[in-house]
């Protein structure tokens, strides 16, 4: 497996064609979502824990979303949907849990972080919108791009309710 990301996350190139702006949008929806999973595994701040949780399963929906589109658009990936959709896995062993470890400082940190990377999908998933002729495949980067900056709205008001400093007012 190769990584298309460079480290932080980012994408290294310029996709072109719609199916790897669809990929290259899955690709920072699953990143979201191990960057959630991972700031839930080491937080014991209940209320912070919340706001990731809701905002990742955002996400996991964000990138059915996108898989969904993705089968309908390239027909080697709806074929081999089709090949593995009647797989079953026979789980033997539960998923490993993980102490918290972080420091409120720490925690405030993550979240502004997390609040640069909604930014970040809103800015392309507005400019895939913008370029995209499908009108479904519009309609979904609209859709979801609504949602990154309703993330933003949260993790903010979530960030200043912690942090003693202030941000120029905001409430």
């Amino acid at each position: 497996m190769v990584s298309y990301t460079v480290p932080g996350g980012q994408p290294q190139g310029r996709p072109i064609f719609v199916t790897s702006k669809i990929r290259e949008a899955m690709i920072a929806e699953l990143t979201a979502i191990n960057d959630y999973s991972y700031h839930i595994a080491n937080s014991n701040m209940e209320e912070v824990n919340k706001v990731w949780r809701m905002i990742m399963l955002d996400e996991k929906k964000h990138y059915g979303m996108f898989l969904t589109l993705l089968r309908k658009y390239d027909p080697v990936q709806y074929q081999t949907y089709n090949y593995y959709k009647n797989t079953q896995f026979d789980v033997k062993e539960p998923m490993q849990n993980y102490k918290p470890d972080y420091d409120k400082q720490l925690i405030l940190n993550l979240i502004r972080n997390d609040i640069k990377g909604e930014l970040e999908t809103a800015v392309l998933y507005d400019q895939y919108a913008y370029e995209i002729p499908y009108t479904d495949v519009k309609h979904v980067f609209t859709v979801i791009s609504r949602d990154e900056k309703y993330h933003v709205e949260h993790l903010t008001k979530l960030l200043i309710s912690y942090d003693s400093d202030p941000y120029n007012g905001l409430k």
